[in-house]
């Protein structure tokens, strides 16, 4: 009886497993966000150092693309383009999780790089009603980033 029943947990489990990674594999999962810069340098640097991506090879060549690893298979390309529109919204933007927005604070001001909460005050912090703490500030190119504590 126990050997029985131990093969059909067993069994169940097998099953169990085998649709849990089917599934997963039916699911979209971003692959990479593009976006056109002006000068794909100081956007890069910006990226680099400012934002904190790690770069990774890009298969062109061309001195037009740097790309860059999001983490969990994502990825960010920046692409010189004919130029990026003026006006940008900030519910369009990236968005990125650090541990601690407080500190993250004290290198965009070290870097003189302006940040303002969502109702655009310069320098202060929003709260979401969860209590997560968000920022945001501009790209080389206008593009809005929201840096949040949603570290997980």
């Amino acid at each position: 009886m126990r050997i029985a029943l131990l093969k059909l947990f067993l069994i169940i489990m097998a099953l169990s497993i085998q649709n849990t990674a089917a599934n997963a594999q039916e699911k979209p999962r971003l692959n990479h966000i593009a976006i056109y810069v002006d000068n794909l340098e100081t956007s890069a640097q910006f990226y680099r150092d400012v934002v904190g991506l790690d770069t990774i090879p890009e298969p062109f060549h061309d001195g037009r693309h740097a790309w860059f690893t999001l983490g969990g298979g994502g990825q960010l390309h920046v692409i010189s383009g004919p130029g990026t529109p003026k006006e940008k919204n900030k519910n369009n933007h990236l968005c990125f999780s650090i541990p601690s927005v407080a500190e993250f604070t004290k290198k965009l001001d070290a870097l003189k790089i302006t940040f303002e909460n969502w109702a655009g005050d310069k320098g202060q912090v929003t709260t979401r009603p969860d209590g997560i703490k968000q920022i945001w500030f501009r790209d080389p190119n206008g593009y809005w980033i929201e840096f949040n504590d949603d570290y997980k």
